[in-house]
Protein backbone atom coordinates (compact mmCIF):
# COMPACT_ATOMS: atom_id res chain seq x y z
CA UNK A 1 0.00 0.00 0.00
CA UNK A 2 1.22 3.49 -0.76
CA UNK A 3 2.54 5.49 2.19
CA UNK A 4 0.12 8.41 1.69
CA UNK A 5 -3.22 8.70 -0.13
CA UNK A 6 -4.17 12.00 -1.77
CA UNK A 7 -7.79 13.10 -1.46
CA UNK A 8 -9.12 15.99 -3.53
CA UNK A 9 -11.79 18.02 -1.72
CA UNK A 10 -13.95 20.30 -3.89
CA UNK A 11 -16.22 22.95 -2.41
CA UNK A 12 -16.61 26.68 -2.85
CA UNK A 13 -17.12 26.88 0.94
CA UNK A 14 -13.92 26.79 2.99
CA UNK A 15 -15.83 25.62 6.07
CA UNK A 16 -17.18 22.60 4.16
CA UNK A 17 -13.65 21.70 3.06
CA UNK A 18 -12.53 22.02 6.69
CA UNK A 19 -15.41 19.80 7.88
CA UNK A 20 -14.32 17.11 5.42
CA UNK A 21 -10.70 17.31 6.57
CA UNK A 22 -11.66 17.16 10.24
CA UNK A 23 -14.17 14.32 9.71
CA UNK A 24 -11.70 12.16 7.80
CA UNK A 25 -8.77 12.96 10.04
CA UNK A 26 -5.25 11.96 9.14
CA UNK A 27 -6.29 8.33 8.65
CA UNK A 28 -9.96 7.49 8.04
CA UNK A 29 -9.43 3.81 8.98
CA UNK A 30 -6.59 1.70 10.35
CA UNK A 31 -6.23 -0.36 7.15
CA UNK A 32 -5.79 2.59 4.78
CA UNK A 33 -2.76 4.86 4.52
CA UNK A 34 -2.69 8.33 6.03
CA UNK A 35 -4.27 10.96 3.80
CA UNK A 36 -3.23 14.34 2.59
CA UNK A 37 -5.84 16.71 1.24
CA UNK A 38 -5.75 18.81 -1.89
CA UNK A 39 -8.40 21.50 -1.60
CA UNK A 40 -10.04 23.00 -4.67
CA UNK A 41 -12.64 25.78 -4.77
CA UNK A 42 -13.18 25.95 -8.55
CA UNK A 43 -13.86 23.53 -11.39
CA UNK A 44 -10.70 24.52 -13.31
CA UNK A 45 -8.61 23.68 -10.22
CA UNK A 46 -10.30 20.26 -9.96
CA UNK A 47 -9.71 19.47 -13.62
CA UNK A 48 -6.10 20.61 -13.46
CA UNK A 49 -5.38 18.49 -10.37
CA UNK A 50 -7.00 15.41 -11.89
CA UNK A 51 -5.11 15.85 -15.16
CA UNK A 52 -1.83 15.94 -13.20
CA UNK A 53 -2.71 12.61 -11.60
CA UNK A 54 -1.86 11.19 -8.21
CA UNK A 55 -5.36 11.64 -6.77
CA UNK A 56 -6.64 8.55 -4.95
CA UNK A 57 -10.19 9.74 -4.17
CA UNK A 58 -12.37 12.84 -4.55
CA UNK A 59 -14.87 14.38 -2.16
CA UNK A 60 -17.16 16.71 -4.10
CA UNK A 61 -19.70 19.09 -2.55
CA UNK A 62 -23.01 18.78 -4.36
CA UNK A 63 -24.04 22.22 -3.07
CA UNK A 64 -21.13 24.11 -4.66
CA UNK A 65 -21.94 26.91 -7.11
CA UNK A 66 -21.73 27.55 -9.98
CA UNK A 67 -20.41 24.07 -10.85
CA UNK A 68 -22.07 21.65 -8.43
CA UNK A 69 -20.36 18.50 -7.31
CA UNK A 70 -22.87 16.22 -9.04
CA UNK A 71 -22.30 17.77 -12.44
CA UNK A 72 -18.56 17.87 -11.84
CA UNK A 73 -18.62 14.19 -10.93
CA UNK A 74 -20.43 13.24 -14.12
CA UNK A 75 -18.03 15.38 -16.16
CA UNK A 76 -14.86 13.91 -14.67
CA UNK A 77 -16.19 10.36 -15.02
CA UNK A 78 -16.55 11.10 -18.76
CA UNK A 79 -13.34 13.06 -19.25
CA UNK A 80 -10.67 11.75 -16.87
CA UNK A 81 -8.98 8.47 -17.77
CA UNK A 82 -9.08 6.13 -14.75
CA UNK A 83 -10.98 8.70 -12.74
CA UNK A 84 -10.56 8.18 -9.00
CA UNK A 85 -13.60 7.14 -6.98
CA UNK A 86 -15.89 9.96 -5.86
CA UNK A 87 -17.68 10.61 -2.59
CA UNK A 88 -20.46 13.18 -2.99
CA UNK A 89 -21.76 15.44 -0.24
CA UNK A 90 -25.49 15.73 -0.87
CA UNK A 91 -28.01 18.11 0.66
CA UNK A 92 -30.64 15.51 1.60
CA UNK A 93 -30.99 11.74 1.59
CA UNK A 94 -33.59 12.06 -1.18
CA UNK A 95 -30.81 13.31 -3.49
CA UNK A 96 -29.13 9.90 -3.50
CA UNK A 97 -30.62 9.16 -6.93
CA UNK A 98 -28.78 12.22 -8.29
CA UNK A 99 -25.54 10.88 -6.83
CA UNK A 100 -26.20 7.66 -8.74
CA UNK A 101 -26.90 9.65 -11.93
CA UNK A 102 -23.57 11.45 -11.48
CA UNK A 103 -21.77 8.08 -11.23
CA UNK A 104 -20.41 8.72 -7.75
CA UNK A 105 -19.29 5.61 -5.90
CA UNK A 106 -20.59 6.89 -2.54
CA UNK A 107 -22.61 9.71 -1.01
CA UNK A 108 -23.12 11.19 2.45
CA UNK A 109 -25.41 14.01 3.49
CA UNK A 110 -24.78 17.51 4.82
CA UNK A 111 -24.14 18.31 7.59
CA UNK A 112 -21.05 16.13 7.52
CA UNK A 113 -21.30 13.13 9.85
CA UNK A 114 -17.67 12.29 10.74
CA UNK A 115 -18.31 8.55 11.13
CA UNK A 116 -20.23 8.22 7.85
CA UNK A 117 -17.71 10.30 5.91
CA UNK A 118 -14.67 8.47 7.31
CA UNK A 119 -16.28 5.08 6.60
CA UNK A 120 -17.24 6.03 3.04
CA UNK A 121 -13.84 7.57 2.30
CA UNK A 122 -12.00 4.56 3.72
CA UNK A 123 -14.10 2.29 1.49
CA UNK A 124 -13.18 4.31 -1.59
CA UNK A 125 -9.50 4.28 -0.67
CA UNK A 126 -9.56 0.53 -0.13
CA UNK A 127 -11.19 0.11 -3.53
CA UNK A 128 -8.73 2.40 -5.30
CA UNK A 129 -5.57 1.20 -3.63
CA UNK A 130 -6.41 -2.51 -3.87
CA UNK A 131 -6.39 -2.33 -7.66
CA UNK A 132 -2.99 -0.64 -7.61
CA UNK A 133 -4.15 2.49 -9.42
Amino acid sequence: MRPIATVLVYSDDASTREQVRLAAGRRPAADVPPVEFLECATLPAVLSALEEGGIDACVLDGETAPAGGMGVCRQIKDEIFQCPPVLLLIGRPQDAWLATWSRAEAAVTHPVDPVALADALAGLLRQRLSVGA
